[in-house]
């Protein structure tokens, strides 16, 4: 499994709500829809940081993952939400764990 870690800077903390209900509706649908897709986390990392982290079973399906966010983030023009390109790095997962879903 491999992990691409985004790191967005110059994000007005006042607009994570928008960013949060937009990748919700639009990039975590897209992504879902890519092979190997295992998961998606956005996550707040202070001082108008944003972080995000793919899942996918390959190095090369991890790195397409980025040409679709960006490709998400041209079409949706949230170029004034997401002023500066994002910091990427594609890793090798060494160890994961993951809850299995309960069937209510």
């Amino acid at each position: 499994m491999y992990a691409t870690h985004r790191r967005y800077e110059g994000i007005d903390p006042s607009r994570f709500e928008e960013l949060t209900r937009k990748v919700n509706e639009g990039l975590i649908p897209r992504l879902s829809k890519l092979p190997g897709f295992n998961g998606y986390f956005l996550m707040e990392a202070g001082n108008g940081v944003v972080r995000s982290t793919s899942l996918f079973d390959t190095s090369s399906q991890a790195e397409d993952s980025t040409r679709v966010a960006s490709e998400w983030t041209q079409e949706e023009k949230l170029e004034s939400l997401i002023p500066n390109p994002p910091k990427v790095a594609v890793r090798k997962v060494l160890a994961h764990e993951t809850k299995p879903a309960v069937l209510v």
